[in-house]
């Protein structure tokens, strides 16, 4: 087993023991598994999954970095949210919001271009999640 914790700024989101753990990171999703190598890796918006009693949750993640021991993940994002916390329509607007900012990068500096940019990329994962169970 694994000791996960899952941490925002806000709060602890999880802080127990699962099977597994599946991180998106910059070079992509990587699993973690029980006696995994030690590493330090950069979090990027997308899926935090993990396997506890054969269910598995998907959390939208955020921004942040993850710390692998043999027997444990330490996650910090700046966004860490389960599926039914997601509000949809307000997910839509700051999906809109951030792509009409992103639009004005003539008039932005690079910190709110950067800005506006992550936002969009959280929306787009959270999104994702919200959607993954919905029929076309």
């Amino acid at each position: 087993m694994l000791h996960l914790q899952i941490i925002t700024p806000e709060k602890t989101v999880f802080d127990d023991e699962v099977s597994q753990v599946s991180l998106p990171t910059t070079t992509g999703q990587i699993t973690i598994l029980p006696h995994h190598i030690g590493l330090v890796t950069s979090i990027q918006p997308g899926a935090i999954v993990y396997l506890k009693h054969q269910k598995e949750t998907h959390l939208a993640s955020g921004f942040g970095f993850a710390q692998v021991g043999e027997d444990n993940v330490k996650v910090l994002v700046d966004l860490a949210a389960p599926e039914e916390e997601l509000e949809e329509k307000e997910i839509e607007a700051a999906k809109r919001a951030a792509e009409e900012a992103l639009k004005q990068k003539h008039i932005m500096s690079e910190e709110e271009y950067a800005i506006a940019a992550a936002n969009l990329e959280k929306a787009l994962a959270q999104l994702k999640i919200k959607r993954r169970h919905r029929r076309v």
